[in-house]
């Protein structure tokens, strides 16, 4: 009996421990409903943030005979990646489900935008290509979406460091990107990996609104932008719009 007791007493302890769930996949996890403020402007930096290549790197610009077609996470069979010679150029995870949740209409008032700083006009070349071919939802690509349905065909990414674009996002791309949106740095949300220099503290620092002294919320993706990075970006935001909001 009592040898009994003490192995239900095992099991018992081994279910806690194994079975209990990690904050961060608790975070990555959370539901979009609880989120109440959301940012006007999400904007993403692309190689090795967005996607998982860095496109000075690749070899040649992808054309639609390039595509590599599986399934869409859960959504059906489409474009999950496009060749450039050997290398395939693929969303992250975060990315995807990110563009899939505001497809589906999960984030009322925010739009997309990118911004890059892309080594030489071929790796803008190669970036713009694959935007136009990797798919969101079957049928439906990045671009379709971004510039087809948040801004109605218009171009509002800055893509490149040739002029008037530069390597530092803050004194350039973040500046067009508000005037071409008109929203304000305060209500932007962004990430970048920061492997090549940390834009997100001089976006952070850089590019504050004289009326709060705050930026535009931003968070590291140094492997890539992941479910949970994603995540943490939108409770970032959220708890940032709660300060301005108390002060």
């Amino acid at each position: 009996m009592l040898r009994f007791i003490l192995l239900v007493s095992c099991l018992s302890i081994y279910h806690t421990i194994a079975f209990k769930p990690s904050r961060s996949l608790s975070r990555a996890k959370r539901s979009v409903s609880n989120i109440m403020a959301l940012p006007e402007l999400c904007v993403f930096d692309l190689d090795a943030c967005f996607w998982d290549q860095e496109m000075f790197e690749m070899s040649r610009v992808p054309e639609k005979s390039d595509v590599v077609r599986s399934d869409l996470n859960g959504r059906g069979e489409g474009v999950v990646g496009v060749m450039s010679g050997r290398n395939k150029i693929a969303l992250h995870k975060g990315s995807m489900l990110a563009l899939q949740n505001h497809y589906d209409g999960k984030f009322q008032g925010m739009r997309v935008a990118f911004a890059s700083s892309a080594d030489t006009p071929f790796a803008e070349k190669v970036g713009r290509a694959s935007l136009k071919l990797l798919e969101v939802v079957p049928g439906v690509t990045v671009w379709d979406l971004v510039v087809g349905r948040d801004w109605e065909g218009v171009d509002v990414n800055q893509i490149g460091r040739q002029p008037p674009l530069s390597s530092n996002k803050a004194k350039s791309h973040f500046p067009r990107l508000k005037e071409a949106t008109g929203i304000r740095y305060d209500r932007m949300l962004f990430f970048d990996d920061c492997n090549w220099g940390d834009h997100c503290t001089m976006v952070a620092t850089g590019c504050r609104e004289s009326d709060t002294g705050v930026g535009p919320v931003t968070v590291r993706t140094p492997r890539g932008l992941g479910e949970t990075e994603w995540q943490i970006g939108l409770e970032k935001y959220e708890e940032q719009t709660k300060k301005l909001s108390l002060a």
